[in-house]
């Protein structure tokens, strides 16, 4: 038993120690703004150290499925450029989701499939059809939670390899959107200005890629549909 739910207890110790500690508070865009000098310095100073720590605290907080680590992509767009800091992210997330993933599989079992709810069951026919196309799909378009994402693959026997490449590849335009959001946003929170991510992300040269990728992701599962289908 320990050796089943041992990884998830401390995972849960740790978010609640986090929360507890008042970490939330510090991954806020006025945190951000409050802190952008000193944090632009030090990573001038130590920018390998840097680096290696945002992907750590960013493999972490996708692990305790924080909600805001998503300002942590513009954080480090606005101190590593779009390129660097899109990649290190998409390495920092996909490290945490791969934890999330190893620790849902090592304590899944049949009572676990059935409190994932109807959300859970509609994934997982997903999954069974074409398991590494629907989980890109999902990772571009994100109509469900990242948090549950991460785990439900984990319930219905999705391979490791297949997790990790359609994590990767599908958090990829998402990231680098915030990514270069966050390369230019030094200027807007220096002059104590809001950054209009909303607006930012709903333009038609920042989501036309995004859905189109999400159409091609759709074209493997599309074929094994109709290869299936009796010629009349």
């Amino acid at each position: 038993m320990l050796k089943r739910f041992g990884p998830l207890i401390i995972l849960v110790v740790i978010a609640i120690a986090f929360f507890a500690a008042g970490g939330q508070h510090y991954v806020t865009l006025d945190a951000l703004r409050d802190n952008r000098q000193f944090l632009v310095d030090f990573v001038a100073r130590n920018p390998v150290g840097s680096a290696l720590a945002l992907v750590g605290i960013y493999a972490a907080l996708v692990a305790i499925s924080f909600p805001g680590a998503s300002l942590l992509t513009i954080a480090a767009g606005l101190f590593f450029g779009t390129v660097v800091g899109g990649s290190l992210v998409v390495i920092g997330a996909t490290l945490g989701a791969t934890i999330v993933f190893l620790i849902a599989r090592n304590a899944s079992g049949d009572a676990l499939r059935k409190r994932i709810g109807n959300w859970g069951e509609k994934l997982a026919d997903g999954f069974e059809k074409n398991a590494f196309s629907y989980l890109m799909l999902l990772r571009l378009l994100p109509v469900a939670p990242f948090w549950l994402v991460n785990i439900v693959p984990a319930l219905f026997g999705v391979k490791l390899r297949d997790y990790v490449l359609a994590t990767a590849i599908g958090i990829i335009p998402g990231t680098f959107v915030y990514a270069s959001i966050g390369a230019g946003a030094g200027a807007v929170l220096a002059a104590g200005q809001e950054l209009n991510l909303k607006g930012a992300l709903l333009k038609p040269e920042v989501i036309g890629p995004i859905l189109g990728l999400a159409a091609l992701s759709l074209i493997p599962i599309i074929y094994k549909k109709f290869r299936k289908e009796p010629v009349a």
